[in-house]
Formats: structure tokens, C-alpha cells, sequence
């Protein structure tokens, strides 16, 4: 056992906060701070702090479980557990054909199992079903930053940033509960002079720090962009010649923004319009601003078109790719950056490249030793593909998600998942989707692994391993390899992280997020490193910039990945901590620096210029009625993470959040006859739960607000709408009509 701390980050969120691990008696480690990283500084939320409780065999899975012909989960043998996953598959495969295979994947993942994951589902099942959480994520706002820069990356710009730019509306997201450490640089923000808005329709703990707080009704974030960027051009708040010069598609995208007029907006959100003003005000008049989105705008059936409004008023306002300036999203899961670029999402291959591109597919192909014909095309987005389990899908694997908790319309994904011929789940923990399961093995965990993450600012890290796991734990690369062999295929599955990051490193190598100039070493010595970093000699051969020139502009891999050292993806002259151009020459090999901050002189387009995409106000998919007045609306309490089969694991956070409430306005209250901490009946057209009243005027009115974290009567995603955005796949978490009940103590 080591005996010295262990620098590493936290198994959480996508900040990827580092901490030093060290080992303590009784197979679980220590945190203490790490101040050498730069995004948290040391600074820790209560989950990161508590991380190691979930290592305790107390409530950690150790031993393979089998279903036994009296349905219950056994313990029983790897090879055993093994055995019958692979003969499962196999007879599934033989009767219905590869698509009758499901892979769903997590985007806690590291980079390596996404990597091993997508390239198991496509070379040893041979299915193009498979897909992952992440969707239900920041799928929107990659969507509609494909769309305008064409490429996606969650924050364009270091975190750093933030607090050196002249205003920042935050519009979705709740950072001083969902990620505590960050809200510092808000702090920072003020104190440098800074304003911040908060765009959110309850008044939250990030909400309260801002100079202004603008409470829309849910689903009607688009309106309101479209509302204030009239207003820009109403006031003569265009910048003219960064419009000019630097982006196309404007004039369409004026014209649909003029037809949102101030009074118009306010009749849709409730926002008035002397604070639509204040907001332009507040926005246009620092030299320098910023939007961040997150799952607030995102999570709706028009969640693209909404984060394409909001990157059209940063262009209108010429405040992307400047310094200190741009359009950004805050991903929520701690590899959600990361677990999409590298082949588990439905229509990608590594290095973000499409799974279309007859190119792309040669590459990544030579790299697998594989037929490009032989691979799959795209599959099913996430709930799609949860969707058909049972029906088109007869068998599943699952790897680090809980969807029985997580997913939209809950209570039928349950029915669906139940219905699966055969579920194999990996996971450290016995979650409400493993307790379904013919098969559960047990996995490492964060600290008993080495592998790769990408925060949520394209930043690639290193978490090293700090303890050996406890026996009959396995890894994922070790399940993957055992069942690739068992099903036939004896090579390409390295159980090895660093082995299986050099090959991601190929087969990304010339796409938009090419990660070949990095290495484990990099990552050791560098605190990490941005990509894209191309490796010195790799750029994209003769085949490969032809296919790319005939492609449509937001998947141009030639722009946006060989090219990165050009000026697209600049540094900051200034930067205290780069040296621009001269950055560039670091090594005697003229080693890539990484990338902190992309579009300072050009986009990833193939013109190089932003595009503005016209969008119009839409309802949500399910407006109030007489018979479900109400919205409801779903997030995050500080103390639970996601589903929660973790942190719901560990006795400090219980006891700071220990179960489901339905946060509603006084007069609503009122009218329902409920007091503080009455049971009350949410129901949807998709079903019902029940929670503790929490009465506050903290929320509009028209609305209530539940956490999505625990299962069972108070289960909030059993109400949840999965109407999807016809671009992103993503489903409308954050709005649908209710109706509340009073309910019998």
C-alpha cells in the first residue's frame, strides 16, 4: 500500500476537481486538498469530500451476481457470470440479428472505457445500437455549437476567464449547488467589477448572487434570447463590423429576431420588459461578456434552437472568439465532454468524427484493423434507445448509468428495461437498474483505476490510481477484453489504460477533438492539457481533406482538428501562463501546447466565419391546461449527484438531503390546502409522485420544482416529458404540465 498522497481528481462532476488520495487503513483512502489545480484550487464540495465512502464494501459491490431460475441476484464466478453474458448475446445475436443488441454507456465513463465501449459495440457485436447518458446532458448545446462555430467544445475558454470579462448571464444553471468550487469565479466576477445575470425560475442560491435575476416561465428561454437580441438591434447595440467580418447568415437571423418584440417577449415569460432592458444594458455596455448555458435552456424539445439564440446574441454583440468574450456551455457529468467525442454516442466515432463520413470510417477502421464496411451505421439516440428495450432490442449492456432513476417517463423505461430478454449491468454499486438485471458485475472504481477524463473546459486529465481494489473487483477494460475473447475476437482489447489512450490517440488523430499530441506522461507533468493538440506530424491525408471539403462545414475534421495550430485555436497573448506563438514551439520537438482558447482569430467553419442560425419562438411540447395547470420543472439539490446511486450511499449526504420534495410558491400552496412538509401528489399525464411540501416564494407561482435524484413514490423523472429536439435527441427534462393533489398522511 502506498503510504504518500496520490494527486488525482474527483469522481464526480465535470470541473474534475483535483485532490491528493491516501491510503488509510480498511482499503479506502483520504482526501486532502490539492491547491496546485487550477480549477478548484483546492476547494472541495461535500460529494467531493465524502468520494471515498462509496469505496466501503459496506456498500460496494465485490462479487458477480447471476439471477437464479428463482429470480434472484446470486453471488456467483467470474467465469460463470462471464459465460452467460457472452452466451446470452450470442443466442440473441443468432435468432434476431446484431441491431437486437443495446449498449448503453455513462458519461462518468473514462475516456478509455467510452473509447473500448464504442469499439466493442461496433467491431465484436457488430450493432449500431448504442448510445449513452450524456444525451440527456449537453446534446443541445453541442448541437447548436456544431451549428455556429462548427465544433463543439463545452467552454471554448479556460475557467479563468470568467472573472476577467465584463458581464456574464448565466442562463440554466444553479453552480452554487450543482458545482460548488465554480462559483468562486463568480465571486471573482463581481469583485473585479464585474455583473452577473441569472437567467432561472426560481430564485436559487446562485440566483441570489446576481446583480440581476430574470425569472422566465420554464420553456421559454428562447423567447427571451430572441427578446433581447431585439432589443440590441432595436438600440443600435450591433457590432457592425465584427458582423461583418466575422460571421455569415445575419440578416435572416435579424429579421426572425425582430418579429420577438419586447411586449410580445413578456407576455411569454413573464419577464418585463424594463428588465429586458436592464439585461441588454447590463450585457452590451462592458467591452467584453460572456453566456454560459446549462441544462436549464438545454433539456427542452427546442433545447437547440434555444442555445442557438443565445450564441446569436453573443455574435450580434461581437462577443465570441474574443478575449474574455464568448458563448459556453457548463457539461454536468464528470466525463461528458470526453465520453462523446470518442465513439459510445450513437452517431460518432473517435476524435468527434461522424459516423457517416466515409472518410472518418477508413481512418478509424485502419486503426481497429477492421473492414470500413464492416462497421454499423448511426443507432438510436438515448431514449430511443431505451425506448425499443424489449421490442427492436432483446439484450442490453449497460456500463455506469441508472436510467431506471435518470431517464425521461421513468416508470415506462422500468416497464421496458423489465421487458429485455436478457440486461447485463456493470456498475460499483447494486443501482435501481442493476437490481433489474440477469447478470451486475462489480467494477473498479475512481481511485482503484488509472485512466483519462476531459472537464468540462476541453481539458484532458490524468486520475491515477491510489489503491489496489478489493478482490473479485474487475475493471471495465478487463470485462470488455474477457468478453470480446469469449465472443471471438482475440485481439484490440487491451486491459491496459495507458495502451488503449495511445490507440484513442490514433484514431483521433486529424479529428475535431484530436487528442494524438497528448500522453499519459503530458498529463502527469502538465496538469492537463486542451485539446485539440495534434501530435507534430499528424495531419489528415490527401483521402481525407477531399471527403472533408465535400462535407457539410460543422464536421470538417480537416478545419477544426489538423489544422489547430493555426490561427482558429489561438492563445491569448496576454495569458500569464502561455506565451503565444512562442507557446507554440514548447519542446524540442515542437510539441502542441493544447489549445485553452479556441476561435480567437477564426472558427472551426470551413470559411472560418461564425454562422447565425435564424430560430423563432415555439411552445414547449406540452403546454398547462385545465386538467395539469402547473409546470413543473427538475434539478439538483447540492448534497446528491445525478441519480444518486452513490451519493445516496453516503451517510453525511443523506443526512444533509435526505429524500424528494416539491418546492411550491405560497399561493399555490394555498389554493391546494398544503402546508410546510404536507405529502403532496405530482401527476403528469405519465404518472404520479409523491413528496414534502417546501414552501417558499422562491419559485414563480405557476411552477414547482422537484429533484430528480431518488427513486421509488417520490421518483421525479415518472412525470418527466420525453418529447425530443428534432437536432439533438435531447428530451424536455425541464417542462410539462402537472397537476398537484393533496395526499393523505
Amino acid at each position: 500500500m502506498q503510504n504518500t498522497a496520490t494527486p488525482t481528481h474527483c469522481p464526480y462532476c465535470a470541473l474534475q476537481c483535483g485532490m491528493n488520495l491516501t491510503p488509510v487503513p480498511g482499503g479506502t483512502v483520504e482526501v486532502s486538498e490539492r491547491a496546485d489545480f487550477p480549477v478548484n484550487r483546492g476547494a472541495l464540495c461535500g460529494k467531493g469530500r465524502t468520494a471515498p465512502e462509496v469505496l466501503s464494501s459496506r456498500v460496494r459491490l465485490t462479487s458477480p451476481l447471476v439471477r437464479s431460475a428463482a429470480g434472484e441476484l446470486e453471488p456467483a464466478s467470474w467465469e460463470r457470470a462471464l459465460d452467460r453474458i457472452a452466451g446470452e448475446l450470442t443466442s440473441v445475436r443468432s435468432a434476431y440479428g446484431a441491431d437486437a443488441l443495446g449498449v448503453f454507456g455513462g458519461g462518468g465513463l473514462t475516456n478509455e472505457k467510452a473509447y473500448t465501449l464504442g469499439k466493442f459495440a461496433r467491431v465484436v457485436l457488430g450493432t449500431s445500437q448504442i448510445d449513452y447518458n450524456g444525451r440527456f446532458c449537453m446534446s443541445s448545446a453541442a448541437a447548436a455549437g456544431m451549428k455556429a462555430f462548427g465544433l463543439d467544445r463545452g467552454l471554448p475558454f479556460p475557467l479563468e476567464d470568467i472573472p476577467r470579462t465584463g458581464c456574464v448571464i448565466l442562463v440554466g444553471s444553479n453552480l452554487a449547488e450543482t458545482m460548488p468550487p465554480a462559483l468562486r469565479y463568480l465571486t471573482e466576477l463581481k469583485a473585479n467589477g464585474g455583473t452577473l445575470i441569472v437567467v432561472d425560475p426560481r430564485r436559487t442560491r446562485t440566483a441570489e448572487q446576481a446583480d440581476l435575476h430574470l425569472a422566465p416561465r420554464p420553456g421559454t428561454d428562447l423567447a427571451l434570447a430572441l427578446g433581447l437580441l431585439h432589443l440590441v438591434v432595436a438600440e443600435g447595440r450591433t457590432d457592425e463590423a465584427y458582423v461583418r467580418d466575422r460571421t455569415s447568415g445575419w440578416e435572416d437571423a435579424r429579421a426572425a429576431a425582430m418579429a420577438h418584440w419586447p411586449e410580445y417577449v413578456e407576455r411569454i415569460t413573464g419577464v418585463s420588459v424594463p428588465e429586458l432592458r436592464d439585461a441588454v444594458r447590463m450585457f452590451c455596455e462592458p467591452e467584453t461578456a460572456m453566456v454560459l448555458t446549462a441544462r436549464g435552456p438545454e433539456q427542452q424539445s427546442k433545447g437547440t434552437d434555444t442555445v442557438g439564440a443565445w450564441i446569436n446574441l453573443c455574435l450580434a454583440t461581437g462577443r465570441a472568439g474574443r478575449p474574455y468574450s464568448g458563448y459556453g456551455c457548463l457539461t454536468g457529468q464528470g466525463n461528458g465532454q470526453g465520453g462523446r467525442e470518442h465513439g459510445q454516442k450513437a452517431d460518432q466515432l473517435p476524435g468527434y468524427r461522424k459516423l457517416t463520413d466515409p472518410a472518418a470510417r477508413r481512418h478509424v477502421a485502419e486503426v481497429w484493423g477492421v473492414d470500413p464496411d464492416s462497421l454499423p451505421g448511426p443507432g438510436r439516440s438515448a431514449y430511443e434507445l431505451l425506448d425499443a428495450r424489449g421490442t427492436d432490442i432483446r439484450a442490453l449492456l449497460l456500463m455506469g448509468s441508472n436510467p431506471v432513476v435518470s431517464a425521461p417517463r421513468a416508470a415506462h423505461v422500468e416497464e421496458r428495461i423489465r421487458s429485455l430478454d436478457f440486461l447485463a449491468v456493470c456498475d460499483v454499486v447494486l443501482s435501481e437498474t442493476a437490481a433489474l438485471a440477469d447478470v451486475v458485475l462489480p467494477v473498479t472504481q475512481w481511485a482503484e483505476e488509472t485512466g483519462t477524463t476531459t472537464n468540462l473546459e476541453g481539458r484532458v486529465l490524468l486520475r491515477r490510481q491510489a489503491i489496489t481494489p478489493p478482490e473479485g473487483v474487475r475493471s471495465d477494460l478487463e470485462v470488455l477484453h474477457e468478453l470480446a475473447a469469449l465472443l471471438g475476437v482475440e485481439k484490440g482489447f487491451s486491459t491496459d489504460p495507458e495502451e488503449v489512450f495511445e490507440e484513442l490517440r490514433r484514431a483521433s488523430a486529424g479529428g475535431p477533438a484530436d487528442y494524438s499530441g497528448i500522453t499519459y506522461r503530458r498529463l502527469a507533468e502538465e496538469n492537463g492539457v486542451f485539446w485539440p493538440c495534434p501530435a507534430p506530424a499528424a495531419e489528415p491525408d490527401a483521402d481525407t481533406c477531399e471527403a472533408d471539403a465535400a462535407r457539410a462545414p460543422e464536421t470538417d475534421a480537416c478545419e477544426a482538428g489538423a489544422d489547430a495550430e493555426d490561427a482558429a485555436f489561438d492563445v491569448l497573448p496576454d495569458d500569464p501562463a502561455r506565451d503565444g506563438d512562442a507557446e507554440r514551439e514548447t519542446g524540442p520537438a515542437g510539441v502542441h501546447p493544447g489549445t485553452p482558447r479556441l476561435f480567437l482569430d477564426r472558427f472551426a467553419t470551413q470559411d472560418g466565419r461564425a454562422r447565425f442560425v435564424p430560430v423563432s419562438h415555439r411552445a414547449i411540447a406540452e403546454e398547462p391546461d385545465e386538467e395539469y395547470p402547473v409546470l413543473l420543472t427538475t434539478g439538483r439539490v447540492v448534497a446528491q449527484y445525478q441519480s444518486g446511486a452513490q451519493t445516496r450511499r453516503v451517510d453525511e449526504l443523506n443526512a444533509a438531503a435526505p429524500g424528494p420534495f416539491v418546492q411550491l410558491h405560497p399561493r399555490l400552496a394555498a389554493r391546494l390546502g398544503a402546508a410546510e412538509g404536507d405529502p403532496v401528489a405530482v401527476v403528469s399525464r405519465r404518472g404520479r409522485a409523491v413528496a414534502p411540501a417546501r414552501i417558499t416564494t422562491d419559485i414563480r407561482p405557476d411552477t414547482v420544482f422537484m429533484p430528480f435524484h431518488w427513486p421509488g413514490e417520490g421518483r421525479a423523472n415518472t412525470l418527466t416529458n420525453p418529447a425530443l429536439d428534432p437536432t439533438s435527441r435531447m428530451p424536455e427534462f425541464k417542462a410539462c404540465a402537472v397537476r398537484l393533489e393533496t395526499v393523505e398522511p
